[in-house]
């Protein structure tokens, strides 16, 4: 017998002593820390949907084909009691023509998108002049009526912030200033696309329109091209500056969308669980890597990170909402059909890739010491802890609704409004690194959470009957 086969032959005697002990289960510090390393799901998870389906519009063939991707991803990796559980939404579609272009005094084409809930124009288009208001406040104080038969350009100052908050200060010149511009009389309007970057690309996203103004044509200008319009006003003179529009969106009616849920089920089913909330659609004109494919990616791997570590106390279930683009609308849906089932915390990720860097809760005050017990297990991933009261993500309707408790992980969302509805939220913009450390801030959150006996919310018992919601 040659040496090689003498050590196969010694190997193999090796192998009956080790075979039947079980390997220690990692602690979660341990899971948390290999998540960090190594995590393979939530890479698999974004590169697939965003491969395999891609753009997801609410309510369409590409939206239900997301769903079922997701549903057969999570059976794949064990979670249970996956569903697909559906709900009705009124839909709307982008069309196929976007067309802006200047006609006097400059003539140019202009890079433009409908807005969600945007009406069409009629075939070939309307022209006439625009008027331009630096801010939604200024077109909120222009008088009534006096942008009959012309079309409204809203302009914004939206800067990047690591907490993403100039999207409040910006954001309503696209929620509600197409509203604000047909209630005065405007045919059209046009905004300054709300993002950070200077690509030639808009960025979508929706609009809405207040009871008694019918819906206008409402589109956004890439912002640099929107930059252009402006210095085109600064050079007119006095001259007016005119434009044609041309979009033909529409509403399709009522289609079927649906919330997608599986359980990582725990040793205690009486105990209210864990939700791990995120959305499973995104506009049409990009597979939506960051908004919100990786948030889905990044709950699903947490999730499966913790049961490495063990079966955990509480059931934690992850909810990929539908339609959260276009209204809420699977948000809305699960609240009604489950608030009566009590949720002990819910924690959403939709902000992107980028690492997180700040932990906040809503019971830093009545639940100090476990808001301080987390505090302290992310720090050694580099996240601080902050003041702000925790108010969830825009899937953590019922939370609300029953008053929960809540945690925010703060994303950087330095870079997040340079892709945010453009078509440049694609895949190759996620960083590996910073999408693992996700992965790992929210195994070790979630996993304490999760094995925690009392009430989360104030670190009492935990109610033993469900909340009674009125109105609901």
């Amino acid at each position: 017998m040659n040496k090689p086969i003498l050590a196969l032959a010694a190997l193999s005697l090796a192998v009956p002593a080790t075979a039947n002990t079980p390997s220690p289960r990692p602690t979660l510090e341990q899971a948390a820390d290999n998540a960090r390393d190594i995590d393979p799901h939530a890479w698999d998870f974004v590169e697939g949907i965003t491969t395999e389906v891609g753009p997801r519009q609410a309510g369409t063939e590409a939206e239900a084909r997301g769903r079922a991707w997701a549903v057969a991803w999570l059976k794949a990796k064990g979670f249970a009691n996956v569903a697909d559980e559906p709900f009705m939404m009124d839909t709307w579609v982008p069309g196929d023509i976007a067309r802006a272009r200047v006609t006097g005094p400059f003539a140019q084409d202009l890079e433009v998108l409908p807005l969600g809930n945007s009406a069409a124009t009629p075939a070939g288009g309307i022209e006439a002049e625009v008027v331009f208001f630096r801010t939604v406040d200024d077109l909120r104080a222009a008088p009534e009526g006096s942008l009959k038969g012309k079309i409204a350009y809203v302009s914004h100052q939206m800067r990047p912030a690591q907490d993403g908050s100039h999207y409040g200060f910006a954001g309503p010149a696209r929620w509600v200033g197409p509203g604000i511009a047909a209630s005065k009389g405007a045919v059209g309007i046009v905004i300054k696309s709300i993002g950070t970057d200077h690509h030639r690309n808009p960025h979508t996203g929706g609009t809405s329109f207040p009871q008694g103004a019918k819906a206008i044509p409402s589109g956004a200008l890439s912002l640099p091209d929107a930059e252009n319009l402006e210095r085109m006003f600064a050079r007119a003179a006095g001259r007016p500056v005119t434009l044609k529009l041309e979009l033909n969106p529409r509403q399709i009616g009522q289609t079927q969308s649906g919330n997608v849920v599986g359980e990582i089920l725990g040793r205690n089913p009486a105990l209210p669980p864990v939700l791990l909330a995120c959305h499973i659609d995104s506009w049409w004109n990009a597979p939506g890597a960051f908004d919100d494919g990786a948030g889905c990616a990044i709950i699903v791997a947490a999730a499966k990170w913790v049961s490495v570590s063990g079966q955990p106390l509480r059931t934690i279930r992850v909810l990929m909402a539908g339609a959260e683009e276009t209204g809420l609308w699977g948000s809305k849906a699960y609240s009604a059909a489950h608030i009566n089932e009590p949720i002990a915390v819910g924690i959403e990720s939709d902000f992107g890739a980028d690492r997180v860097w700040r932990f906040d809760s809503n019971f830093r005050e009545t639940n100090p010491a476990l808001h301080k017990t987390i505090a302290a297990a992310v720090a050694r991933f580099g996240v601080s802890t902050g003041n702000d009261v925790a108010t969830g993500g825009a899937d953590l309707n019922i939370v609300r609704d029953q008053k929960g408790a809540l945690v925010d992980l703060q994303q950087d969302g330095t870079r997040y409004f340079d892709l945010h509805h453009t078509p440049d939220d694609t895949l190759d913009k996620i960083d590996i690194v910073q999408l693992r450390q996700n992965v790992a801030v929210w195994t070790q959150v979630v996993g304490i959470l999760a094995n925690q006996e009392t009430s989360i919310l104030t670190g009492g018992p935990v109610p033993t009957a469900p909340p009674i919601m009125q109105g609901k």
